[in-house]
């Protein structure tokens, strides 16, 4: 690990709290593990941006994978994965999470989640993208991440769990040997603690969902601002494959200049039997793979695309008419209210959509246990780089790795408790903080250099743009000018930046297409060159050093490496 010496520029925390463990983030993932926590006797302490049942979980609509189905097995769960993942996936890490996904969906049912189910009574499965198998379990139709959420929310309520909402966690704390021992945040309106304060704790778990909001149209929630990856690079954490990012296929099409959270119209829809189509009506899919609509995620959303270029349209359409209101109102309820209050009614109209950014397969690079490579600190779920998504996510196994993973580190934890020495100060000067009005213009440079379509042209534009206004920023920091003022639009707009700066970077990197990372220039996979993973960490001079694996296996997370190459031109270095 490589200390960097980096933090916000923040005012002194005013209090602090002791605890064992400080969970930052209220979805599955952090509440699954705040529970296990306490479960084990640990003092457990959740940390939330919004409210504790606000994350970014409550948005998922088609459900949760794994094999619960007659006929159905781990190991074809396994086969899938790796089929999605497009030779990138850590086998190790999908076959932990596939074996020990099924008890773990039992588990979050036996803690109160109540999935749909059949006239026999035995859950519910669908289908979704990539599976070959009904083996997603969903709870009121499209509602299953608002159930799980809801379960979760009652059952730390119930243990008394200590929360603090509405806090934006800023920096991880270390002793003197660079262990971890807590994290610094800022609390937002009036409460029992206000302002910018610490939690002190042996270990941290970042559980803090997705990056969306780099992107102007995303299925992400506008508190996705990527910052648990941001806080781990200032911490020396390493990152891993934060160049794919998934682009969900279809996300109601709302106009061209549309920005912030945009409606998903989810997986299940075309699960069920729903067929996309051209404004003349022809299916599309159909011939260019085996599963048609229900192909991998980043293979419809490149259909869709190349189809919207042919055509010179601004969209397809996803045509459900014949399901009926009964089974819309049904299966369907979220969105069919959605596509309603936009006018659009999808019993009678097929749906205008397009792909807009949804998920990151890649972020904070851990082991099985869910450790990073800055000792004390985990994470999990989308913040998280796990290897069980490789170049591209199969659906719905999102909420499961964020079970499984929090139980995993759950048990890491309460198996050798850490005692760290005490918080030392960093002394160095901050970086500086970016002006909130920067953030509209980061994600229309991500999105015209970063998007779905990417080449070494565009990707340049955006490296070139993003270097200026950090350049600008920090000469204004240096000089007379006076830099944006602490503060949380300020913080996000910094956070949003730098992660931007990685992704940039490592989709730069990757001279080839693979999964949900598209190179129209590089339009074909290169296994000899590039079935490897790109690891990211930030100097302290604040640059980025980017370093190639040997294998699509991760390295273990306790030998970062250490070397120190010389200066790479156009914003980044490589490390070989």
């Amino acid at each position: 690990m490589t200390r960097t010496g980096i933090r916000l520029k923040a005012p002194a925390p005013g209090w602090s709290i002791d605890a064992d463990v400080v969970v930052v983030g209220s979805g599955v993932a952090g509440l699954t593990a705040a529970l296990r926590c306490t479960a084990a006797g640990l003092r457990t302490v959740v940390v939330t941006k919004a409210r504790l049942d606000d994350g970014s979980t409550r948005w998922a609509q088609g459900g949760i994978a794994a094999a619960l189905g007659e006929g159905d097995t781990p190991e074809q769960h396994l086969d899938d994965t790796l089929v999605a993942g497009a030779g990138l996936c850590d086998e190790e890490a999908v076959r932990a999470l596939v074996t020990e996904g099924p008890d773990a969906v039992r588990r979050l049912i036996e803690t109160g989640a109540q999935f749909d189910t059949t006239a026999g009574g035995d859950i519910a499965l669908t289908r979704e993208g990539g599976h070959h198998r009904r083996r997603i379990a969903h709870a009121g139709g499209d509602a299953t991440g608002a159930e799980i959420s809801r379960a979760l929310v009652e059952a730390v309520r119930s243990a008394s769990l200590r929360t603090i909402e509405n806090a934006l966690v800023l920096d991880l704390l270390t002793d003197v040997d660079g262990r971890t021992a807590g994290v610094t945040l800022h609390v937002m309106g009036e409460g029992q603690h206000d302002g910018v304060g610490a939690v002190r704790a042996p270990a941290v778990v970042l559980a803090t969902g997705g990056m969306g909001q780099v992107f102007s149209a995303t299925t992400n929630p506008s508190v996705s601002t990527g910052d648990g990856v941001a806080l781990a690079l200032r911490a020396g954490a390493e990152v891993s494959d934060l160049e794919f990012v998934q682009f969900h296929p279809t996300v109601l099409f709302l106009g061209a200049d549309a920005e912030g959270q945009q409606p998903l119209v989810s997986e299940a829809v075309r699960g069920e039997g729903a067929h996309l189509v051209d404004a003349d009506g022809v299916r599309f899919m159909a011939g260019q793979h085996e599963l048609a609509e229900l192909a991998p995620r980043d293979i419809v959303a490149k259909a869709i695309m190349r189809r919207i270029r042919e055509q010179g349209a601004e969209h397809m359409y996803l045509d459900a008419r014949h399901f009926g209101a009964d089974m819309w109102e049904a299966r369907f309820p979220t969105i069919l209210a959605a596509c309603r209050s936009h006018g659009i009614d999808p019993v009678t109209q097929p749906i205008p959509v397009a792909p807009a950014a949804h998920y990151a397969s890649g972020g904070v690079r851990t082991d099985l246990h869910g450790r990073t490579t800055v000792p004390g600190l985990y994470a999990c779920g989308e913040v998280a780089c796990t290897g069980v998504h490789g170049a591209n996510r199969l659906a719905s196994n999102s909420l499961l790795e964020g079970l499984v993973f929090a139980e995993r580190i759950a048990e890491d934890i309460a198996a050798a408790p850490a005692s760290p020495g005490p918080a030392v100060q960093n002394e160095e000067e901050p970086g500086p903080l970016f002006d909130p009005a920067a953030r509209i213009e980061i994600q229309r440079v991500m999105t015209a250099g970063a998007g779905v379509l990417r080449s070494a042209e565009s990707l340049d534009h955006a490296a070139d743009a993003l270097e200026a206004l950090y350049r600008a920023a920090a000469l204004e920091a240096d000089g007379d000018a006076k830099d944006a003022e602490p503060g949380v639009d300020a913080w996000e707009a910094t956070n949003l930046l730098l992660v931007s700066r990685v992704l940039v970077a490592a989709a730069r990197e990757r001279e080839e297409t693979r999964g949900c990372h598209w190179r129209e220039d590089r339009p074909d996979r290169d296994d000899d060159a590039w079935r490897k993973h790109l690891v990211v960490r930030l100097t302290p001079d604040r640059n980025l050093a980017v370093r190639r694996t040997d294998s699509a296996s991760f390295p273990p997370v306790r030998t970062a490496h250490p070397a120190s190459p010389a200066r790479r031109p156009a914003h980044a270095q490589r490390e070989q």
